[in-house]
């Protein structure tokens, strides 16, 4: 493969030729006689660097010219492109050869965009998204700081494209040893929008484009990542945006979230973790740098009461001045807190382990009482307390709650009872990203069924931070992944289930944490598999989710379990 490092080592030995016959015969440079092709080579290469020189385009130096191993083995987020920053107004051109195995549709390019703090392992670092090639993706932390990602804004023309009734064989087929062509442009109104032309071998032009919003002025980095698949890296390259530059917005309101609904005597900080998002008259929300916010009422906070802060923001999306807008919000100054009870226990107090890792304690349905200096009582908002992480040790345990007032740092205890499981999938501080940990593989034979119990613990923001079933062949190929929230895949499997349930959807998320989930795998023995979740929540609210029908081989029946945002803690397998 030709890369620009290539090219430059191709250069300096060329030049080295002509110093070399400069210096022995006196000739003029670059007129070569031997080797034949010698003159050929350095015109081309003096045209190619002639060519990087054209006013608007800025050629990149590609420093990982292949990405990924060259047989498809690199797991999901273990390999990865440079990285490549992209300015405002500046659009982003990377060209390659896509390699993946052609069993599934996603293990081919992926593509995440982040803030510019480009080092994965870095503090700060952030993602705006993560585009794969089969049309799916996720936002990350930036959707956080207003930046929406939004699967609707993302099309594609593959059935289009494709005779196939399933036009994803089709998709697998052209995207083997096809150039992909990523256009990402970072557009100074604030969005980026991408276009993915993949041209196959067979001739079929795939065609993917996605939109969402990200900084309008800071930097944004993109980058590759193989997942059981591999990239010969061609050409990077910048040029000018090709989106016009939209009209700029002024602010039409502002809200505030997150303010302390309560000061103890003695702390002036009436804005604590408060954050305040601005709505434009297009309306697109952002959340705005505080030191853009005005206080135009500032509270006393020398007396005790209720106070009233105003706060006002007066610029434009472009961050230029316009018309202000405004809003408020109350606080309480009371007297320092002296004592803390807890009125209410949390409504999970039995958590189960595996390993060392403490785990995080959950406060919800918890309630801590106040008493103040003046002997008066009140509720504390959970959002001003803290809470320590709980001993991964058997037994009644304690998790410290903590208030860290103005006067003094008051305490106090909450029992919870420990239990050791039998093995754990995942990260107990919920950092497990999708397919990154999986549970053993357990053999399912013909006619019998596999029954896997556990807990799960999650951070609760999606549905699908809870547990899937994958289905596969000793050899890890895949008939189907199912997962416990209505929603599976796979191109051998699963277009043969039947999905039923009994969830209600509006309550899901919030009751995923501690509740305990048997999973049973049945090998019906007629090249079919079933998979069924029973959950009961921690409130004691059961719920269902099957799959019934999903074709596999019933000779080679394998079942493991993956997540993301979430971590498992078995207690029985059998």
């Amino acid at each position: 493969m030709k890369t620009t490092k290539l090219i430059r080592g191709a250069l300096f030995a060329a030049v080295l030729a002509v110093f070399a016959l400069v210096g022995c015969e006196k000739l003029e440079p670059y007129s070569i006689d031997a080797p034949d092709d010698l003159q050929s080579r350095i015109d081309s290469i003096a045209a190619v660097k002639a060519s990087q020189s054209t006013g608007d385009t800025t050629y990149l130096d590609i420093a990982t010219a292949l990405v990924g191993a060259e047989d498809n083995s690199a797991a999901w987020w273990t390999a990865f492109s440079d990285y490549f920053v992209i300015p405002s107004n500046k659009l982003l051109s990377l060209t390659f050869i896509n390699h993946g195995t052609g069993v599934n549709n996603w293990e081919n390019w992926n593509l995440a965009v982040v803030n510019e703090v480009a080092d994965r392992d870095a503090d700060g670092y952030a993602e705006y998204f993560v585009l794969r090639s089969d049309a799916y993706g996720w936002g990350g932390t930036m959707v956080d700081q207003g930046y929406t990602f939004d699967l609707a804004l993302l099309a594609h023309n593959y059935a289009e494209v494709s005779a196939n009734e399933d036009f994803w064989v089709d998709f697998r087929a052209t995207m083997e040893g096809a150039t992909v062509t990523l256009e990402i442009d970072h557009s100074a109104s604030g969005n980026v929008f991408l276009t993915a032309t993949a041209v196959g071998t067979n001739g079929t032009e795939l065609v993917m484009t996605y939109q969402q919003p990200v900084s309008a002025t800071e930097d944004i980095v993109a980058f590759l990542v193989a997942d059981h698949s591999h990239f010969e890296m061609k050409e990077a390259y910048l040029i000018p945006s090709k989106v016009t530059v939209v009209e700029d917005q002024i602010a039409s309101s502002i809200s505030v979230a997150g303010a302390p609904e309560f000061v103890e005597f003695g702390n002036d900080d009436f804005w604590g973790d408060a954050v305040a998002t601005v709505t434009y008259a297009d309306g697109s929300s952002a959340i705005v740098d505080t030191a853009d916010v005005t206080f135009t009422v500032v509270p006393d906070m020398s007396t005790l009461g209720e106070k009233t802060v105003s706060v006002a923001y007066s610029k434009t999306k472009k961050g230029a001045y316009g018309p202000a807008v405004s809003t408020f919000y109350t606080i309480e100054v009371t007297n320092p807190v002296a004592s803390m009870e807890i009125t209410s226990m949390p409504e999970l107090t039995e958590y189960h382990f595996f390993g060392e890792d403490s785990v995080l304690f959950n406060t919800k349905g918890l309630v801590v009482t106040a008493t103040y200096s003046d002997e008066t009582t009140g509720v504390l908002a959970n959002s001003s307390l803290k809470f320590s992480k709980i001993p991964a040790v058997a037994g009644v345990q304690k998790a410290v709650i903590s208030f860290e007032g103005a006067v003094s740092t008051v305490t106090v205890d909450c029992p919870i009872t420990m239990t050791e499981g039998i093995d754990r999938v995942g990260a107990v501080d919920f950092s497990t990203g999708w397919w990154q940990e999986f549970s053993d593989d357990y053999a399912v034979a013909a006619g019998e069924s596999k029954t896997l119990t556990m807990y799960c613990y999650s951070n609760g923001v999606n549905p699908y931070h809870s547990p899937s079933t994958i289905l596969r062949a000793g050899d890890l190929s895949e008939y189907a992944v199912v997962r416990m929230d209505n929603f599976g895949w796979g191109d051998y499997g699963y277009a043969s289930a039947t999905a039923t349930n009994d969830w209600d959807f509006d309550n899901f998320n919030a009751n995923i944490n501690g509740s305990r989930i048997v999973i049973t795998v049945t090998n019906n023995g007629d090249d079919t598999a079933d998979v069924n979740y029973d959950v009961t929540y921690v409130n004691g609210e059961t719920h269902f989710q099957k799959y019934e029908g999903i074709t596999v081989d019933s000779s080679d029946l394998n079942c493991a379990l993956v997540l993301e945002g979430a971590y498992l803690v078995l207690v029985d397998v059998e």
